[in-house]
């Protein structure tokens, strides 16, 4: 079992940027790849970002390709998301997931490739 939970998220501007948490406990969370994916309401959860497992592969979404990062922190236990350059089309509440097991590159943007999901983070961004 893994449990996710994202923080860093808040009301920001046009053009300011956040960085989003995901810390990851329970079955070694360095065994998997992370993914990211943002939802606004009534609309279906999108991806925004992933790292696989040795943080050697990552993929954006082409909507923050450019703008975000997404990245390890030195405990393994973290996945960071820098977003800079935040558009108001960026607001939505963020998820950070994680696989059970291997994620083939072909299914690393299909929330059905995630079964562990964090509660989300609010990332509102004003014009």
């Amino acid at each position: 079992q893994v449990q996710l939970v994202e923080s860093g998220g808040g009301l920001v501007q046009a053009g300011d940027s956040l960085r989003l948490s995901c810390e990851g406990s329970g079955r070694t969370f360095d065994s998997n790849a992370v993914g990211w994916f943002r939802q606004t309401p009534g609309k279906e959860r999108e991806f925004v970002a992933m790292i696989s497992r040795t943080s050697t592969f990552t993929d954006y979404a082409d909507s923050v390709k450019g703008r975000f990062s997404i990245s390890r922190g030195n405990n393994k236990n973290t996945v960071y998301l820098q977003m800079n350059n935040l558009r108001p089309g960026d607001t939505a509440v963020y998820y950070c997931a994680a696989p059970s097991g291997q994620l083939p590159i072909t299914r690393v943007r299909r929330m059905t490739s995630y079964d562990y999901w964090g509660q989300g983070t609010q990332v509102t961004v004003s014009s």
